[in-house]
This record gives structure tokens, sequence and C-alpha cells, in this order.
């Protein structure tokens, strides 16, 4: 980890914030026109990246202006790790569901996030890693977007967005992390139900036969079973009846974008130029992008990740305690640090043979 002054040592930490920040806003048409695609999902819960093959480039331009557009790094000056390896990304994927019926009502101006994930793509772009990080988890979260990591208050990680907005939420990640984010794509959970019906709905292995705590309580059964958008959404949202709470909705949250992933790729929908454009136009619809990433350089560099070489990690963590009344998750500090230097230098295949189980 960095040694910079004002950084935090170590993974782990949070706090409690005055300002916040706003919702985003913007939008265009698209023009579709038609070659090779590949696509990578990665959200959550969540988001996907959609990545457009060389041919379709100038199809990719069109989709970039279709995209919402947000500042993800207004204000955030000092105190930034480097850019440790040329060529490697590291991007912050966002999942808001601004209609979870879970949430309580919105303050002016606040904005919500249901799951973060890191997904660092290595500079050979063959591969990429997803690394969820808890909602919950205790952090440090700096008092303002240009302050020092270490000058702020501890709270849940998913306090910093309702402090300074999605800035803070970036200034806080790569204050735990050490790890410099390239790219920020939020997403609006909700509208993945667009997405799911636009390739025909997902196939997912239901846990344990429950019964969603909301309307219109659906009956979810032990197995594999073919959820339509609607289904899909309920069931990722569902946490009270697993006994690992959030822990088993962030699993199930992974499991969706690895099945919407390779539905998309695998059922038709590339060689259909129809399908193609409804899911497309579904995905941009639901997801907001920093003012510089690029849908054709993703075209570009991502072409050749499948769902085959995702891998998906979790943040670690001691579990949940108890601290000042609240129910928070707990980082397991030694194993985050090791975690988070694989990324920044683009080592993540060493960690994952020692840390990842086939």
């Amino acid at each position: 980890m960095s040694t910079t002054t004002g950084r935090a040592a170590v993974p782990g930490g949070s706090q409690q914030i005055p300002p916040r920040g706003n919702p985003y806003s913007g939008k265009k048409k698209l023009r579709p026109r038609w070659g090779r695609i590949a696509l990578l999902a990665g959200l959550a819960v969540l988001i996907i990246a959609t990545i457009v093959g060389i041919s379709l480039y100038g199809y990719a331009s069109n989709l970039d202006q279709d995209l919402k557009r947000t500042d993800a790094f207004a204000g955030i000056t000092g105190d930034r790790p480097g850019k440790a390896v040329d060529g490697a990304q590291n991007i912050l994927l966002v999942g808001s569901d601004s209609r979870d019926p879970d949430a309580k009502e919105d303050t002016a101006n606040a904005w919500r996030a249901d799951t973060l994930i890191l997904m660092h793509v290595p500079a050979d772009h063959k591969s990429a890693q997803l690394i969820s990080i808890p909602r919950d988890l205790w952090v440090v979260v700096p008092k303002s977007n240009s302050a020092a990591c270490s000058d702020g208050s501890r709270a849940k990680i998913n306090a910093s967005f309702a402090f300074g907005g999605l800035p803070r939420a970036v200034h806080t990640v790569e204050c735990l992390t050490d790890v410099r984010i390239d790219h920020v794509l939020a997403i609006d959970f909700g509208g993945f139900k667009e997405v799911v019906d636009a390739i025909g709905g997902v196939d997912l292995m239901v846990d344990k036969t429950i019964t969603s705590i909301h309307k219109p309580h659906r009956v979810f059964t032990k197995g594999m079973m073919h959820m339509n958008g609607d289904q899909a959404l309920d069931w990722v949202r569902q946490r009270y009846q697993f006994p690992r709470g959030d822990f088993d909705r962030q699993r199930h949250q992974q499991e969706f974008l690895k099945a919407l992933m390779e539905k998309a790729t695998t059922s038709g929908i590339i060689t259909s130029p129809s399908k193609l454009n409804d899911f497309l136009k579904a995905t941009t619809s639901a997801v907001t992008a920093d003012n510089d990433f690029s849908l054709t350089d993703a075209a570009v560099n991502f072409r050749d990740i499948r769902g085959g070489n995702l891998t998906f990690i979790t943040s670690p963590n001691k579990g949940s305690e108890t601290i000042s009344g609240q129910s928070v998750v707990v980082s397991d500090r030694e194993k985050a640090l090791a975690l988070y230097q694989a990324v920044a230098a683009d080592k993540m295949t060493d960690w994952m043979s020692a840390n990842v189980k086939k």
C-alpha cells in the first residue's frame, strides 16, 4: 500500500459526513451498424460493460453517445494513488436500485448504492477480476472529495454516497484500497429488468425455496429457475431469508451478472440485429459512465474477455460486528492489504493461484 502521508495505511475504515452529491443526466439516440461483437457483464448488481468487436467500432461510438454521463472524479485532487501498471484498468462498478423496496424514503439529493464492485482488467486484457466490496464495510470516509484519506470519520462505505455523491464514493474506495480508479460505471439495478427481458430471461440457481418478502410475494423454488426481468430483480433483492444475509444477496447478484453475460453471448443475440439493438439500448439506458469512459476503446481492449475468464472475489472481511450501535462488516486488514496490493501491481494471477479455489 502507499505510504503517502494522509493515506490509510491498510484497507478498512469509514465515517459520518456533510455535503451531498447529485444524480446524473443526459442521453441521445443510437444508429446501429452490424458485425462481430462480444459482451462483458460485470456489476453489479449491478453493472454491465458492453464490449463491442473492432468491426463494430462505429456502432460503439454511437453507444458512447447513448450513455448518460457524470463527473465521477469531481473535486478529487491530491492524495490519489498513482497509476502503477500501464495497460491495466481498474473500473468501479456501482449498482444502485432507486426502486429498492427495502430502502427508506430518499432525502433530498441523496444517492444510494446497493453494490460496489472493483473490476480489475490486467494489462493483457484477457481476463477480469471483480471484487465485491460489502456495502456495510466499516471504513473511513474522507470529509470532502479533496480531503486526505485520514481526515474523516468512520461509517459504512455505503454512506459515502450520501455524504458526497459518486465522487466521494470513488475517493473512499481509493483510500480503502490504494488502487487508482480509472473509470466508473454506475448501473440502475432496477433498469436491468428491461435488459433481462431483451434477451428472453435468464436461468438462475435457487438455493432453497422461499417466498419473496416484496409484493406480489413470488415463490422461488429450489433448483434451476428460468426468470424474466421482474423475477430476476426480485430474486437478487432477497436477503432476509438467507443465513448470510447481504453476503448471500451479493453472491446471487454475481451469479445473475454471469448468467446475463452468458445468455447474451450464446443465445443468438449477437447475430440478430433487432435483438442485439434491443439488448444494447436497454443496457445503455441503465448505465451512467464517467466523462472519459469510451465504449470504442473497450471494443478494442476487452474483446477477448468472456464469462469463463471472469473471477468473482469478495473483499476479505471478518464478518459482521456491532459498532456504535450499527451492524457493520469489518475488514480483514492483512488479507485485504495483500489483495489490493496485487490489484495495484497487476499481480492478480499470483494472488489467485494462492487464494482462489478452482
